[in-house]
């Protein structure tokens, strides 16, 4: 399944949970699984920033926690109150990279409802993860 205004109307709703008081920048996340539930992640700030927890993460850990598996993940949709389209941090890439398929989709979203795809691997090539342990 492809990128639909369900995606939009969901991440828009995610974006809305967000709790970012110091950077006034809120990021939503939704994510799909292969067997169709899905998850909502917001970005969660703290005053010592390294502790903030960015939106793709949050939905991430929320699935993981509720006992999906890596591959389980059909796709993950981004949003941001900006003109501009955002991509995921490094730090979101590489557990994106962990948790997803190379070639499992990510849409970027922004205020306007631009869409920009792109795959696992194209954000992260070369990208190293536990796939890559052969354990």
């Amino acid at each position: 399944m492809g990128y639909t205004d369900k995606h939009y109307t969901e991440v828009r709703k995610a974006q809305q949970k967000a709790y970012a008081p110091y950077s006034q920048f809120k990021v939503g996340a939704y994510l799909v699984t292969k067997d169709g539930q899905t998850f909502h992640g917001a970005n969660v700030e703290n005053a010592a920033y390294p502790s903030s927890i960015c939106a793709e993460r949050s939905a991430l850990v929320a699935a993981i926690s509720q006992g999906y598996r890596p591959g389980d993940f059909e796709s993950i949709t981004i949003t941001v109150d900006s003109p501009e389209l955002a991509s995921p941090c490094g730090p979101c890439r590489q557990v994106i990279k962990e948790l997803c398929d190379d070639d499992m989709p990510v849409y970027m979203t922004n205020q306007t409802g631009e869409m920009r795809e792109a795959t696992v691997a194209e954000l992260l090539p070369y990208g190293f993860s536990g796939k890559d342990l052969n354990i």
